[in-house]
């Protein structure tokens, strides 16, 4: 049986994908995999129609945390003043990648269900000085999207540059890389793009590389080294030569289907089916209504029912879920819509949801 996974990555690939990802073995050394670097790099701009001369694109193996830290070590200068604002799990982790790098930071903490009080992050950026501020675009942990937009516009009342962590966003959501502020945005190849796991990227302002910390924090995930050697058409370290060849597939399917905002059609449409079948069903949405993203949306557990018996149930049937984190395990599962998800499929998820919450 084949798993359709609904979980925020890995995602089901297509079998174009798939079959690019093992088509040839692949010397990272030779003039073929640097055309396929530049390529994929450029691929990436491209999805939100960066200026090349402004933007670089920065390949890493590992997973979005990798390029989060790889972000945060890298353009966080030595004398940097960090405020992380926290609204779930991967916020956290922001400020949990700050404490191990020495950086000084502060936390504006919210509630995981909360959104982002754009109030109480003004009032930190005005009582002390910042030179950076960190979020998380797509809270994964609940589903959220944060209001990126309203806090760029902060920073730029501020003064203060933003790091975006991307990850569960970057392909599908509207990211305002306008915003002169946004300098940097960590993002993955196996969620909205739908590549394979183990690749990873930064899409930076050129500006910020060279303003990076020095010395560096870190020897693999320092930014300015794998840019600049990326730019000579070499790589500092062995890449994930597979994944590169998957996401060069994935970024043209993309491309194919209308980019981004064709992928946030599709993921809203496929998201709307699955919410009107569940409340159906009576399962109530986590959030309220047009607070989450077109990704994922979370769902709170009926009464009497366990995530672990709808979980099962609905992986004999060919699906995977994925549960609740901390707090909110026993509250709550969460469904994603990304990936190579066909019409059969989506039939045969709304039967099978139909069948386990009737049950």
């Amino acid at each position: 049986m084949r798993y359709m996974l609904l979980n925020p990555g890995p995602v089901s690939l297509s079998d174009g994908v798939r079959k690019a990802a093992v088509k040839t073995d692949l010397c990272h050394r030779e003039p073929e995999y640097f055309a396929l670097q530049d390529r994929v790099r450029s691929g990436l701009l491209g999805v939100y129609d960066l200026e090349p001369e402004c933007w670089s694109s920065v390949l890493l193996g590992g997973s979005g945390t990798t390029a989060l830290e790889a972000m945060m070590s890298s353009l966080l200068p030595r004398d940097a003043r960090l405020l992380v604002v926290e609204n779930g799990v991967y916020g956290e982790r922001i400020s949990r990648i700050a404490e191990i790098h020495g950086i000084d930071f502060s936390v504006i903490r919210h509630e995981w269900t909360d959104p982002i009080d754009l109030e109480r992050v003004a009032d930190a950026l005005s009582s002390s000085e910042f030179s950076h501020v960190a979020a998380v675009h797509h809270e994964t942990t609940t589903g959220r999207l944060n209001d990126i937009a309203a806090l760029a516009q902060l920073c730029e009342r501020q003064g203060v540059q933003l790091l975006l962590d991307a990850v569960s966003s970057y392909g599908a959501e509207h990211i305002p890389f306008q915003s002169p502020v946004l300098v940097a945005c960590a993002a993955t190849a196996n969620k909205c793009l739908h590549g394979i796991p183990g690749l990873c990227f930064v899409v930076c302002r050129k500006h910020s590389l060279a303003n990076a910390a020095q010395p560096p924090r870190s020897l693999y995930m320092h930014l300015p080294l794998w840019a600049d050697k990326q730019d000579q058409q070499e790589t500092p370290f062995t890449p994930p030569v597979n994944g590169l060849l998957a996401l060069e597939q994935a970024l043209q399917e993309l491309a194919a289907e209308g980019s981004w905002q064709a992928r946030h059609a599709h993921y809203s449409q496929l998201a709307g089916q699955v919410k009107r079948a569940l409340t159906a069903l009576g399962v109530e949405p986590l959030l309220k209504p047009g607070a989450s993203s077109c990704v994922l949306n979370a769902y709170r557990l009926p009464a009497g029912r366990t995530y672990e018996e709808i979980h099962d149930g609905l992986k004999q049937r060919g699906f995977i879920i994925y549960a609740g984190q901390g707090s909110l395990v026993a509250e709550m599962f969460r469904i994603s819509t990304m990936g190579d998800i066909s019409h059969y499929d989506m039939e045969r998820l709304l039967a099978a949801l139909h069948t386990v919450f009737s049950t």
